[in-house]
Parts: structure tokens; sequence; C-alpha cells
């Protein structure tokens, strides 16, 4: 998938300290914490451990948000650096940000300098960011009270007038994941978040996000934002995704990038964790996630959201021309006749469940599997998407325009027809500077193409005074997609919109489901009607509805549990490794590893139930004898119109002949076929008792020691970041270098051969070594699963 228009600009934050918070110690992890601030930690946010974090600078007690009392959903636009006005073009500057109805504003981009730190390019007269003046625009005069001028000066003075809203710099966007643009406005292929976060061999740079990290806190600092938004796009495993300019470098570190973005997402979650108790505010981190389920299969179980304070789900640009397939840009729904989907054998396989996954409640149902609805935003684009030349299809809507002239440098020898001149205003360039067909308009444009209106902006465009248009665009509508386009009949032309019925219906979604709010890319393609000039123009008719439709809105879904877990955890930690790369992962089939962080044996038959979000259909199943099965469905059958539930709820059990003593591993194959984002609400059944696991990070638990009401002498607040020192907790990698304490028995035992199941006790030989297998496992090979693992090595015969 491709994103929308995303050219380069920059990031910065807050700086400024506010006085200590009344320090009342909750004994945790062998740590003290503020009681006040940690009432206010919302549920499921990692915590970096030893800091008193001043949650309740930005949230309430019940973990919410607090953004004024008008401001019960967020409404996070994206404004752009680049719409300066000195090429020609329309401007919008900070003076046109509708300031009351939003709640956070993103500037794009910030990029990934070659020294690995957060720039924004060369300061000076011509840095949009920093340097540039605006003289004689009405509310663009710069505040004397800063030491820089351009977007950032306009930005902090118009907080001062509305201090509720709270900024943040993004990093990255589309064309500055694994470059940045010069100050002469040339891209530099510099390798960006990609060798930033991840070595030529795919390990984690960690030197690398330490550099960006500790220069993205300096940056906020400085220039007065509230937190970091990382536009990272994309780290998946799936082969050719993200900029294909990026392509040479991406591809060759696709099996570490998702390691590297959850390291990157860590340390800056702990970085701004310290900086924030030192200036006395918490410091904000978010990202722009993928929707598309494609770019989500390469992206494990996206563990990284336990640190960011919100998601924004990018669900948009989920059908263009990077392919032949004519369909909505944003659709809220499926509908079941998704044609690309369709063509992939979606519809009708029992294994996908016939769930269509190109739509914002599939993308919403993803996320929601591992976070409180409140803790996610849909996103909406101020933008078209379009195609000419089509055939077939409901007035386009699923037919076809498929051509082999694609842009240069897409990569792509087969790709879309897509939209161009007039019905492609805000295009991009491809690398030959050639115009890219993609049918990209602001969404006062579309409204002026349906009414037949050509604005007097054109010429700024580069199209004539006496322009006309050809044909009429009709406006259509899909209730239960909730996308409108427009059909030109006579041009094959299909441009892919939004408006007041589809964001009204999404608002309303919103509201409905308690979800955090919108986020929208971007401000400058919202529409208003000048009389005067009898055309539509820049202004703020939707995003005024969402402020309408929010400001009455009850508070948002604060909770990640559909339903009451116990108040005490225990410290057994679970993870899910090892999985497949790209189109090798389906079905999808990682180990889950049980680890036994507690002092007590877990005995054969310990049950463990978890949700995972109704994205996946409700056939998750194991390989490995736990017996794991979905015991309640959120949901069953298609997804037309909507999911109906959030979870899944499964139940697996240790093998009655298994048992899991303190420091001990065991793995299971998992078994699923849609994504999911982090299965979590986990309890374990210890001794007739329910308990929750601590690395849930819940609100309100307490984590024990099972059968007792006490916490552990030096219990963690969350799973150790390293294994112990006796027994460790993951298996080593190597098999001991010293000899094992059983004597060698002779090579009686029959030879170990793959495929067949070993229970515990069994012994085999294998490689001139007598092996023991400590449980039941199948294709685990003898010498490879580390001394913490499956195998006993019982010496040489």
């Amino acid at each position: 998938m491709l994103s929308p228009t995303k050219k380069r600009a920059s990031l910065l934050a807050s700086g400024a300290a506010v006085a200590g918070l009344l320090i009342s110690s909750l004994a945790s992890g062998g740590v003290s914490y503020a009681a006040d601030n940690e009432s206010c930690r919302p549920d499921g946010l990692y915590k970096t451990p030893g800091v008193d974090v001043p949650y309740c600078s930005v949230y309430d007690t019940e973990g919410r948000e607090k953004m004024g009392a008008d401001h019960q959903r967020r409404v996070i636009g994206y404004f752009t650096g680049w719409r300066t006005g000195k090429n020609g073009e329309p401007a919008y500057l900070a003076s046109d940000i509708p300031w009351d109805k939003v709640t956070h504003l993103n500037y794009a981009f910030g990029h990934v300098g070659g020294d690995n730190k957060l720039s924004v390019g060369t300061d000076g007269p011509g840095n949009a960011a920093t340097g540039m003046t605006w003289p004689g625009v009405a509310g663009a005069e710069m505040d004397p009270a800063y030491p820089y001028k351009g977007h950032f000066n306009l930005l902090n003075k118009f907080k001062k007038q509305h201090p509720n809203v709270k900024t943040l710099i993004s990093v990255g966007g589309w064309a500055e994941t694994g470059g940045y643009f010069d100050d002469s406005g040339k891209r530099v292929d510099s390798g960006g978040f990609y060798s930033m976060a991840t070595h030529a061999d795919g390990s984690v740079n960690q030197a690398g996000i330490d550099t960006f990290a500790n220069s993205a806190v300096d940056f906020i600092r400085t220039y007065g934002f509230n937190g970091v938004d990382i536009d990272y796009e994309y780290p998946t495993t799936m082969k050719d995704s993200g900029n294909p300019l990026d392509w040479q470098l991406s591809n060759a570190r696709r099996a570490g990038l998702v390691q590297g973005y959850a390291a990157l997402m860590k340390s800056l979650r702990e970085k701004l964790d310290r900086a924030g108790a030192t200036d006395g505010k918490h410091y904000m981190l978010t990202v722009a996630a993928p929707s598309s389920g494609y770019l989500l299969r390469g992206m494990e179980t996206f563990q990284m959201q336990k640190y960011l304070d919100y998601v924004n789900i990018m669900s948009y640009d989920l059908h263009g021309a990077w392919n032949e397939y004519v369909g909505p840009n944003a659709s809220l729904f499926d509908d079941g006749k998704d044609a690309e989907l369709a063509a992939a054998g979606v519809y009708g396989s029992a294994q996908y469940g016939s769930l269509g996954y190109l739509n914002t409640d599939w993308a919403y149902h993803y996320f929601r599997g591992s976070m409180p609805s409140g803790r996610i935003n849909i996103g909406l684009p101020y933008y078209t998407r379009g195609f000419k030349n089509v055939q077939g299809g409901t007035d386009g809507l699923w037919g076809k325009a498929a051509t082999t002239g694609c842009p240069a440098g897409s990569g792509l020898t087969k790709c879309g027809d897509g939209a161009s001149g007039i019905d492609n205003l805000w295009h991009d360039k491809d690398t030959a500077g050639k115009e890219s067909p993609a049918g990209s308009n602001p969404m006062w444009h579309a409204k002026n193409l349906e009414k037949g209106i050509v604005g007097d902006y054109v010429t700024r465009y580069g199209f004539p005074a006496d322009t006309k248009l050809t044909g009429a665009y009709a406006r259509k509508y899909d209730a239960t997609l909730v996308a409108p386009w427009l059909w030109n009949a006579d041009k094959k032309v299909f441009l892919s919109t939004e408006d007041e019925q589809s964001v009204g219906a999404k608002a309303d979604y919103v509201v409905d489901r308690g979800i955090g709010g919108t986020m929208v890319w971007e401000l400058a393609g919202d529409y208003g009607w000048n009389a005067a000039k009898g055309q539509y123009e820049p202004g703020s008719t939707l995003t005024s509805l969402m402020y309408d439709k929010f400001k009455a809105a009850a508070p948002y879904g604060a909770k990640k549990a559909g339903r009451a877990l116990p108040t005490q955890a225990v410290n057994v930690g679970v993870e899910f490794t090892g999985f497949k790369l790209g189109d090798s992962n389906y079905p999808i089939t990682p180990k889950l590893r049980i680890t036994n962080n507690t002092a007590t044996a877990l005995p054969g038959g310990t049950e463990f139930q978890f949700d995972y979000g109704t994205s996946a259909p409700n056939n998750a199943s194991d390989q490995s004898g736990f017996g794991t099965k979905v015991v309640a469905s959120g949901h069953t059958g298609s997804n037309v119109g909507g999911l109906k539930g959030d979870f899944q709820r499964v139940s697996l059990k240790l093998p009655a002949w298994q048992s899991l003593a303190p420091g001990a591993t065991v793995d299971l194959s998992f078994n699923y076929y849609l994504p999911v984002s982090t299965p979590s609400n986990w309890t374990v059944t210890i001794g007739g008792t329910a308990y929750a696991l601590t690395g849930d990070l819940a609100r309100g638990t307490t984590t024990v020691e099972p059968g007792t009401t006490t916490p552990p002498t030096t219990p963690p607040t969350t799973p150790p970041t390293t294994p112990p020192t006796t027994p460790p907790t993951t298996p080593p990698t190597t098999p001991p270098t010293t000899p094992p304490t059983t004597p060698p028995t002779g090579c009686a035992a029959p030879a170990y051969t793959a495929g067949s199941v070993y229970n515990a006790g069994q012994t085999v030989s294998h490689k001139g070594r007598n092996w023991k297998a400590k449980w039941w496992t199948q294709n685990e090979e003898p010498g490879t699963t580390g001394d913490w693992g499956v195998w006993q090595d019982l010496g040489a015969c």
C-alpha cells in the first residue's frame, strides 16, 4: 500500500519544568512510585521502571486524557510544513488551523538525518519549520518570545491561546522513512529509520536508536512540543512494501525490522519518561500505524503498542493506483464485494472466515485486541484517490483500471490507471519529474468538481484560467461501505471522497464504540464554501462536524478488557516469537513461549486464557498438545457491515505430564489465519484461584506469589528486560559449554526422527549424544533448544 502525499518537514517539543508532585509511596517491584501518578496511568501503558512518570499532567484518575471540557474525543490533525505559499500554490499556515476544534496537531515531518539524529534541516530564512516568515499575512506575525521563527514559532504562539491543544513532531512519512529531503529539496537516500534502528545483518542497532531518542528529547524540549509521533512506513517483513526508493535498503533488513521498531519504541518511551519526570510533564509517544491486513501480517503482533500513549490508524490508502482494483480510499466497513479480496480468494474461505480486511472497522478491531478503545484513533483522509479509464463495476466501484504505464521509480510493472490532470491536483512527481497519476486532490477541489466549478486557484497549479471540465462528476454513496465517490461516466473517472455524510457516520462509529477519536491527513484538505467567489476553498467543515459530534459524547473507553479480570497478578511471562517472514507467514504459526517467573511450580493441567481481536476468525489452534481452543466468540461469519464484538476468548492448558518449574520455559506452536495484535487480558488458574498476568500492565492489579496475597520480595512491575542469572527465563541460543552433570549412558536409545512426537522422559540419540525430552515435543531437533529447552543433554555416547 502507498501512503498519501507526504513530502517533508520536521518536529519538536516541549521544554519548561513544572513543580514536583506529592509523593506517596506504593511498594511495587521493589521501587517506590507516586500513588497519585500511578492512578493516572492509562490501562496497558508500559511504565519505565524506577521512574515517577507524571501521568497526571496529561491523564485523569481514570487514565483518560485531559483535553478540555468540550473535547471528549480526540481530533488529531496533521499540519504539513510544505504548504507555505512560497511556491505559488495556496498556503496553509498555523493561522488557518481551526484551533478550537482540534485536540492535537502532528507537524509533518521531521526526519532521521545521516547522523541518526532528528532534524528538520539547516536553520535559515528558507527553513519552513524554524526560519521562514510571512510578512503581511494576517495571523502569521512572529512571536518575539521565541528564538526561532517559521511554523514552530506560530504553533507555539497559538498554543498560548489554546493551551489544551497538544503538538507532536511527526517523524518520517512516505518519502522520509528511508531518507530525507535536503535544504535544496533533493531526496537523500540516507537509510532513515531502516538503518538507524536495524543493522544490515538484521540485528537491532541500539546505538543508532539511542542517538535518535536522545536527540528527540532535546528537540521537543527546544521547540515546545508535547511529544513525538513516529510515522515509519513500514517496518514489516512483507517484501517490496513501503517506498520503492527504499527497497534496496529495506528488503535486505526485513527479518529484523520488527525487532528494531520495537526497540526504538521502548527506548523512546523510556527516555521520554525520564525527561518527563525531570520536567514535571508527561511526554507523549504515538505512531501512525498501517491498517492493511497485508502489511500487518508482517509486523508480528505489533508488540510495541504497550509503549504508546495511543495509536493513529492510517485507515486510508486501502485502494489506489498501485494496483488495478477500483475501490474506496477509506471505507468504514466491508461489503463482501471487494474486488481485490475476491481475487485473492478471501471470501468463502473457511480459514479467513470470509473476513474482509481492507476497511477501517477491521483495522480498529486489530488494535482493539491489545489496547483500550480510548487509546486508538481511526484515520480519515481529507484527500481523494482515483482512477481513469475504469472498466466495469457499479459506477466504477469494484471495477478495474489496469495499465502498464506505471510511474518511474514505482517498482511496478503493472499498476492501476490513476486519474491525472485536473483530477490529480495534489499529485506527486515520479523519479523522472513527471506527474504521478493517482487521483489525489484536496477535498475542497473534489467538492468543486462535484458542483461543476472550476475554481480560480487552478492557475496556481498550472492550469489555464479558461479550463473547462469534461463530463459531470456525479456523487455516489454506498451506505454499507460508508463511502462516497465521484463518478464521471464520460471520462470513466472514479474519485474516492469524504464528505459530511461519511464523516458524520464515522464520528458516530467513534462515539458508539468508545474509540479515542480521529486522526486526519491532512488539515489543508478540509473545505468551506466561499459565497463571494462561488467556490469551495480550504476550510473546516469536516473538522467542525467531528468536534460537534464529540463534544457531548460520553468519556471514551479506558479499559483494555471487556470483562472483569482478577486484581491479583502473577509474574508469568508470555511472548509470541519465531514468526516466519513475509509471504511465508501464512498460516501465522509463531511460538507462544510461556515463562514461569514465580517461585511456584505450575502443575500439569494449569489453564491459561486470553483474548485476541476479532480481526482474526475464531479458529485459532495449536500443534503442540496444549488443547488450544476458542471458548467464547465475539464474532462469527462474514464482517459485512462490521464486526460484532471485540474479542475471541482462548483456553489452553499445560499438558498433564508437563509441569513448569520456577524459571522454566515452555513453547507451543500457535496457529491462526489473519493478523492480530498482541493477545491480552490473560488469566492463569493456579490452585483453584484465577490470576491476571503482570505483563498485561493492567491498572489496579497487584503482583503476588501464587497462593498468597503478598507481593514477591522483588516483584517486577513489568516482565524483566533481562533474564535472571539462575535460571535464565529464555533459552540460550547455544548449547552449554560445560559438561553435563548426567554421565553418558551409551547409545542404546533410538535415533531421533524428525516429525516424531516425543513425550516427557523419552530418550533419543542424536549426533553422538543422548537426549531426554522434558515435555511433549515435535520437530525440535536435539542440540538446538538450549539447556533450558525441551531436550536435556545426557552426554556423549
